[in-house]
């Protein structure tokens, strides 16, 4: 039985988005294919992903100076504690699948901040003499991506970012399989757009079956 978590980064839901309309259907196609795994969702505009702040490197510093969880200031306790949830939760997961949009280039802010609060030291990567190791390399991971433009091919290929730093991620933290399933031309082309959509969720639904 493997663990799956499914981080969603999309105010919207499958009805208003392409990205998490494609998302449903690879999840429901997926928990048909393996009744087995345990699937956790995590809503990223639900959840509570402290930033790392000047609350979060006071109670670090705090910790690596051995002073214990006890002695940190309310706020302290409350930043650093959830982001320790945060990183013990996605190392304990066997498969990751990321949902986003593709805004203005990247993702939303909301991944960059969760993917900020599970890049730790010790858990997901270790430091080296020959530099940084990943930690994560019994893991796969999936992204599914809504691009209103066409960013696969030509020089708009270049301009994506949101995709190339999840890869940039797991490669950091070792995570051995990285996928990407894009749905994308929609804005460009609305007249396809529907078509463009009921392919997307065709694809992932084929991917559910792989994954």
């Amino acid at each position: 039985m493997s663990k799956v978590l499914y981080i969603t980064a999309h105010p919207h839901d499958d009805t208003a988005s392409f990205s998490m309309a494609a998302g449903k259907a690879f999840l429901d196609e997926y928990k048909k294919a393996n009744s087995g795994d345990e699937v956790v969702h995590i809503d990223l505009y639900k959840e509570n992903i402290p930033h790392i702040d000047a609350d979060v490197f006071s109670g670090w510093g705090k910790l690596q100076t051995g002073k214990g969880f006890e002695e940190l200031s309310a706020e302290e306790k409350a930043k650093v504690g959830r982001l320790s949830e945060l990183s013990e939760q996605f190392i304990s997961a066997d498969k990751y699948v990321f949902v986003t949009p593709l805004w203005n280039f990247s993702f939303p802010p909301v991944m960059k901040a969760y993917l900020d609060s599970v890049a730790v030291a010790g858990k997901t990567f270790k430091y080296t003499e020959q530099g940084p190791v990943g930690l994560l390399t019994d893991k796969k991971a999936l992204h599914i991506q809504a691009r209103g433009g066409i960013y696969s091919t030509g020089p708009a290929a270049e301009m994506e970012m949101g995709h190339r730093y999840l890869g940039i991620m797991m490669q950091f933290f070792g995570v051995p399989s990285f996928e990407g399933l894009f749905i994308e031309g929609h804005a460009a082309m609305p007249d396809k757009a529907q078509q463009i959509k009921e392919d997307g969720i065709a694809r992932a639904k084929d991917l559910a079956h792989t994954f």
